[in-house]
């Protein structure tokens, strides 16, 4: 079988709903990897951490809201080759949590309407995730 040589990372992102059937999107902050490119919340799943766990503490983190595992629906997945990793990236679709999702890290905070996803610039690996949202909303 062939194999890149490039690290494996997963990654889970997660599409939070409101009511409006609007999408939250956060802008990578300035010193971060791919600052200024829009993405969905989330993170590194860490070692021995299951992937609902990880976006639970990931939107504590970053947001400041809480949530629960049955409030999370896998949706879709991408697989991206970067230049020094292979990503891994599941996407699940929350429309419960419990707060106001903050911007905590310093990240710009924008809701939108699924069809305006497309006009945003994001990592490559988000891109795909996008027309199984759009399609679910």
């Amino acid at each position: 079988m062939p194999t890149t040589g490039r690290e494996l990372k997963l990654v889970v992102a997660c599409a939070l709903v409101d009511g409006d059937g609007r999408v939250l999107v956060a802008e990578r902050p300035p010193g971060k990897p791919m600052a200024g490119l829009w993405e969905f919340p989330g993170g590194k799943v860490a070692a021995g951490e299951t992937p609902e766990a990880c976006i639970m503490r990931e939107l504590e983190e970053e947001l400041g809201i809480r949530t629960h595992e049955s409030c999370l629906a896998p949706l879709t997945f991408a697989s991206h080759a970067y230049d020094d990793f292979h990503l891994l990236m599941p996407l699940y679709v929350c429309r419960k949590w419990k707060g106001e999702p903050v911007g905590l890290e310093g990240q710009a905070l924008r809701w939108l309407r699924p069809a305006r996803l497309f006009d945003l610039a994001m990592p490559a690996a988000d891109r795909p995730l996008l027309p199984a949202l759009a399609d679910l909303l």
